[in-house]
């Protein structure tokens, strides 16, 4: 299962993420966020990260994004853009939409576990589950959606810093669900 740690400010929470093998690290462009980092800083995040894990470049706007989308692997946007690395952020069944993943955050940003709809399984493939999962219970929603991935970050953060336990329990709760 491909599982992703978003919301990485440093080399070391990069290398924390690969030496726990995590498939992906996100990397945020959308200013209101604690997570937030511009677009020269995540230039340097994305090309450190190049070859050992894939990365993604996330924001609400593509217009958020735009300075650093040709470096990453994804481009994790709110928006249908035509783009063949579109990882799309919706809570809205919007089949018609192309895009290379599906990110379905249940909490809309607010790290607030809500579960997940029936309507998520026409996604599954290509869907990658976020929204309040932590290690405690992420291993219950990858049962219970079975999706492609799982996406995390304030439920691996302690005092909003990326916490390295967490970070391993968290992927060791998805490895160990992941059946």
């Amino acid at each position: 299962m491909f599982v992703k740690v978003c919301g990485l400010k440093t080399f070391e929470q990069i290398d924390k993420a690969v030496e726990l093998g995590y498939d992906a690290a996100g990397f945020v462009m959308h200013k209101p966020s604690r997570r937030y980092v511009n677009a020269e800083d995540a230039a340097k995040l994305i090309t450190y990260a190049q070859g050992r894990i894939k990365t993604f470049i996330v924001g609400v706007s593509f217009d958020e994004v735009k300075e650093a989308a040709h470096l990453a692997d994804y481009v994790q946007v709110s928006e249908a853009v035509n783009l063949p690395n579109l990882a799309y952020a919706s809570d809205r069944d919007e089949r018609d939409t192309e895009c290379a993943l599906f990110v379905y955050d249940a909490s809309r940003g607010s790290g607030i576990y809500k579960g997940f709809p029936e309507w998520l399984s026409a996604y599954r493939d290509k869907l990658l589950i976020s929204g309040g999962l932590n290690p405690g219970n992420v291993a219950d929603a990858v049962k219970a959606v079975r999706p492609f991935g799982a996406d995390v970050s304030s439920g691996v953060e302690k005092d909003g810093v990326k916490d390295y336990e967490l970070m391993k329990k968290f992927i060791d709760a998805v490895r160990g669900a992941d059946i």
